[in-house]
């Protein structure tokens, strides 16, 4: 009992039991917030990001009930902080720049979750902005086209400062593509331009009208100039063919696919015209060689 007593009567005691109670209060409330979000929220989006406003609220909080209760004994160690200061800055300057990384991605326009972003080489969907770190699911490498590849890629938040940020969803979330057939010669080419433009229209008709919506807001945000979001159709003639290419737009997220769906809606139309258009191929000819004579007779 009398030891009891002299722990309760330990200032030392009594503040860090205080401290630790303030933060457990605060923990169990942010948990609670937090389920409530999941069971409450349905939307995706909105639930993480109320999810990390009761992180962050949660950490700050904390603080401020640990600096509450310690905040008449920190004068001591004022001078002591500021000589290590220094010293601390440089050891801890990648999380420091880390950090830094974070606020600016928390009030700026760089990437948010749910971007599709290209950071250090690494190109993925953001699925998570931490304190220190971006979380992305990683997509191409070893997997052709615009698919995860099942890594999760964790990237420091101070490459937002070292390099540059390559956004696919931001303020235009659609991207330019073409496709190229190679169209041989004597093929009708009134008719070959038609099946292009046709097909286009149909899979990618809908992003083209999209588009020219968002592309009229980037023209009055930025110093740009009003594009071609229209699907077109150019020809070259080169050595071994006519080849045309289409250009056109399309969702971010769904390239891949609508590349497969023109290839198909091409192909069909080019084999229902028998053979008014055909595709053209790398033909190679093996000539004969020449008759081996025999080596003159020296004797």
């Amino acid at each position: 009992m009398e030891t009891m007593r002299s722990w309760l009567d330990d200032p030392a005691l009594m503040r860090l039991g205080s401290a630790l109670l303030g933060v457990a209060v605060v923990v169990l409330v942010a948990q609670a917030l937090q389920r409530l979000f999941v069971r409450r929220v349905h939307d995706v989006d909105m639930r993480y990001r109320m999810r990390k406003i009761v992180t962050f609220g949660g950490y700050l909080a904390a603080a401020v009930a640990i600096y509450s209760v310690y905040s008449s004994h920190l004068t001591g160690v004022t001078v002591a902080f500021g000589v290590a200061g220094a010293g601390i800055a440089f050891a801890l300057q990648e999380v420091i720049a880390s950090v830094a990384g974070w606020v600016a991605l928390s009030f700026s326009r760089f990437y948010g979750p749910g971007d599709r972003v290209q950071l250090g080489g690494i190109k993925g969907d953001v699925i998570d902005i931490g304190i220190l770190r971006t979380t992305l699911m990683e997509m191409g490498d070893w997997v052709n086209g615009d698919l995860y590849n099942g890594r999760i890629v964790r990237v420091a938040n101070s490459f937002v400062f070292k390099e540059p940020v390559y956004n696919y969803s931001a303020d235009f979330p659609f991207l330019w593509d073409e496709i190229t057939m190679p169209i041989k010669y004597g093929s009708d080419r009134a008719l070959t331009q038609q099946i292009l433009e046709e097909t286009a229209k149909v899979v990618v008709g809908d992003y083209s009208r999209g588009a020219e919506v968002a592309w009229e807001q980037m023209v009055q945000r930025y110093r740009i100039e009003n594009a071609r979001v229209a699907p077109m159709v150019t020809l070259v003639a080169n050595d071994n063919w006519l080849e045309y290419t289409l250009r056109y737009v399309v969702d971010y997220r769904r390239r891949r696919v609508t590349k497969d769906a023109l290839y198909r809606g091409i192909l069909d139309k080019v084999d229902a015209t028998g053979d008014r258009v055909v595709i053209a191929s790398t033909t190679l000819q093996l000539m004969p060689a020449p008759p081996q004579r025999p080596p003159p007779n020296t004797e």
